[in-house]
C-alpha cells in the first residue's frame, strides 16, 4: 500500500478550493495548539495507543495505557506476552480481545522486522498487525513529524459538511484534503478538525449556532450520522 497521490482525478465539491483557506484560518484561531489527545511518551506507546483507539474514545485509551505500559514498556516486553496477558489491561476498551491479539503480534513483528523500533515508514507501519492507513498517518505525523492526514470519522464528517470532499471512503477524503491544503498544514489540519468535530460539529446535533464557520459552511444545519 502506498501513499495517496495529490494528483487524484476525483472531483472536488464546488467551491472547495475557495473554502479551504477559510476553514484553515478559522481552525487556526479556534485550536492554535491542536494536537493528538492520545497520551504517549515515545513512538511505541503512540502506535499501541492508536491501535487501541479504533472504535474507542481517546479517554478510554488514556485510562488504560498507563498500567499497560508499566507492564509492557516496549516492544521487547510486549512481544513476550500472550493475548490473554494483555486483555486485563484493556478490557474496558471496545474489541479488546481482538486488539490484545493484534498487540501481541504487532510487538513480535516489531522485534522481528525492525529491531523493536517503530519504523519511520508508511508501508512498514501499515504492514503491522492492527495498523492501517489511519494508524500509519497518526504515528508518522505525531512521532516523526511527517506531513500526513489521518482521516477518522470526525475528519470525514467535517470534510463533507464543509464541502471539502464529497467522498465517504477515508482514503479518498484524504486525497481530497491533500490536494486542497499545503503539506505543512496537514498535521495541524487533521488534529483541528477532530477537535472541532468533538466540540462543535457533533455527529447528530451539530452546534451550528456556535460555529464560526457557519457563514461559509454549505451543509449548515444538515444532520449526518
Amino acid at each position: 500500500m502506498t501513499r495517496t497521490s495529490r494528483t487524484s482525478s476525483q472531483r472536488l465539491p464546488n467551491g472547495a478550493k475557495a473554502r479551504a483557506p477559510l476553514v484553515l484560518a478559522a481552525l487556526r484561531v479556534l485550536y492554535p495548539a491542536a494536537r493528538t489527545e492520545l497520551e504517549f511518551r515515545d513512538p511505541f506507546e503512540l502506535l499501541v495507543a492508536t491501535v487501541l483507539s479504533a472504535q474507542a474514545t481517546d479517554v478510554s485509551v488514556n485510562a488504560a495505557t498507563p498500567a499497560l505500559f508499566e507492564a509492557y514498556p516496549d516492544a521487547a516486553a510486549m512481544s513476550r506476552a500472550e493475548p490473554e496477558d494483555i486483555e486485563p489491561y484493556i478490557r474496558r476498551i471496545g474489541l479488546y480481545r481482538a486488539k490484545a491479539k493484534n498487540l501481541a503480534l504487532l510487538a513480535r513483528q516489531l522485534m522481528e522486522r525492525h529491531g523493536g523500533e517503530v519504523p519511520d515508514n508508511f508501508d512498514a507501519v501499515v504492514a503491522l498487525a492492527g495498523a492501517g492507513r489511519k494508524t500509519a498517518n497518526v504515528v508518522l505525523s505525531n512521532a516523526y513529524g511527517r506531513p500526513a492526514i489521518a482521516v477518522d470519522t470526525h475528519v470525514g464528517r467535517l470534510s463533507r459538511r464543509l464541502g471539502l470532499s464529497a467522498q465517504t471512503n477515508p482514503d479518498k477524503v484524504e486525497a481530497d484534503l491533500m490536494r486542497l491544503f499545503d503539506a505543512a498544514d496537514w498535521i495541524f489540519l487533521h488534529h483541528a478538525l477532530i477537535l472541532h468535530g468533538r466540540r462543535i460539529c457533533l455527529a447528530r446535533r451539530p452546534l451550528c449556532g456556535q460555529c464560526v464557520m457557519a457563514s461559509f459552511c454549505p451543509k449548515i444545519g444538515v444532520e449526518e450520522g
